[in-house]
């Protein structure tokens, strides 16, 4: 078996054999190579042959040029072509280097590269390579969460890496939105784990309608989201966040009968209107916002330079209500008052007519309907509030 088929192997493309035959003296003792004279050779080759692993191409090539055939490589559905390290033999045309930086070059060299140079080149692009492959490989065997069935966090931070990249080379922008809900510990402490995690998954699911296909929805931390979204404006993910929020707040949720006192908040960041340089660095940055978001008091948004969206006081329960009276906090009870005692008029019927006391209710609800503000006792059937139970 010839030693030679176990090396990695390289496709050097040039017009001239001059330069072929040069570039082959410099890695024969430690490649296996192969050779074409133009473009399109090369990409039927490449399409073909599946041992090779880097391509060292000239930019002036008959047929197809290699900024054409480096248009290809990169726009395949092949990982194996899309990801291949492309070294470019630049010339003298510097507009014609400028959009092979564009198309996504791996690096660049010149006719005159000298042997040491040139293997060390190639030595730390198949490294990367390699490394790369690797890590994709790791990532495929983990890469949803068994549970829920959305990204793990590893691969979410490699979209967030793929996309932050794409978004550097082409001037665009991405943005990265972690979500949780506020007071998770006294929802898991009051209701259970079981129920904390149904409530999660059906925000899983809310959140899986509403994000777009290009969109990436994956864990963050404990109970936490993140979503990656590519070519989205800080302000349409804020937008998009005071939409959950909201719906999350309005709505009625229940377990086993109970309702949820529920709220959101929400953290944004962007690129490149935050100064971060790394896909990591955005994701943690929309997470410390949302950290930031919760210890202010949670149920709002905090985005990129932006002011935090006020949070509404929630109302509490009757029974927590009763409990912070018992406690002298009459005045974080005063705000809720009249939706307290709204909620109390299905009860103070039944006591009326059980027990005559005089009460009258009729009177009570009527008062209650003219203070400002206040919706009606009808005004929630048929609309979109429509309660929402998790059993």
């Amino acid at each position: 078996m010839d030693s030679r088929n176990q090396l990695p192997r390289i496709l050097i493309v040039d017009e001239s054999r001059m330069v072929r035959a040069m570039l082959i003296r410099h890695i024969r003792d430690q490649y296996d190579f192969r050779e074409e004279a133009d473009g399109e050779a090369a990409w039927q080759v490449l399409v073909l042959d599946h041992s090779i692993e880097l391509v060292i191409c000239s930019l002036s090539l008959p047929v197809l040029d290699g900024d054409g055939l480096l248009v290809r490589v990169r726009s395949s559905r092949l990982s194996r072509l899309c990801q291949m390290p492309m070294l470019m033999i630049s010339g003298d045309d510097n507009d014609a280097v400028e959009r092979a930086k564009a198309h996504g070059a791996s690096d660049f060299i010149n006719r005159n590269t000298g042997s040491a140079e040139l293997l060390a080149r190639i030595d730390s692009h198949l490294k990367l390579a390699q490394a790369r492959n690797q890590l994709k490989e790791n990532l495929e065997q983990n890469v949803q969460n068994p549970e829920t069935g959305i990204f793990t966090r590893k691969y979410i931070e490699l979209q967030a890496v793929q996309a932050m990249s794409h978004a550097m080379r082409h001037h665009g922008e991405v943005s990265a939105i972690v979500m949780g809900f506020d007071n998770v510990g006294a929802l898991r402490e009051e209701h259970g784990v079981d129920a904390l995690k149904q409530l999660q998954q059906r925000f899983i699911s809310m959140l899986s309608g509403k994000i777009r296909k290009e969109d990436s929805l994956g864990h963050y931390i404990g109970s936490q989201l993140v979503v990656i979204s590519p070519g989205t404006s800080s302000a349409a993910c804020e937008s998009f966040g005071n939409r959950l929020r909201e719906a999350i707040r309005g709505a009625n949720i229940s377990v086993h009968g109970q309702r949820l006192n529920l709220s959101v908040s929400v953290g944004v960041a962007n690129c490149p209107a935050d100064s971060v340089s790394s896909a990591g660095s955005l994701v943690e940055l929309a997470g410390a916002r949302l950290k930031a978001a919760q210890q202010e008091g949670g149920n709002r948004v905090i985005s990129c330079n932006a002011p935090p969206v006020p949070a509404s006081n929630p109302v509490p329960s009757p029974d927590r209500a009763l409990a912070m009276l018992r406690a002298g906090d009459e005045n974080a009870v005063k705000p809720h008052l009249s939706v307290l005692v709204r909620q109390l008029l299905p009860l103070l019927d039944l006591a009326q007519r059980d027990l005559a006391l005089g009460l009258s209710v009729d009177d009570l609800r009527r008062r209650l309907d003219a203070l400002p503000g206040m919706p009606r006792a009808d005004s929630g059937v048929g609309s979109e509030n429509t309660p929402k139970h998790i059993d």
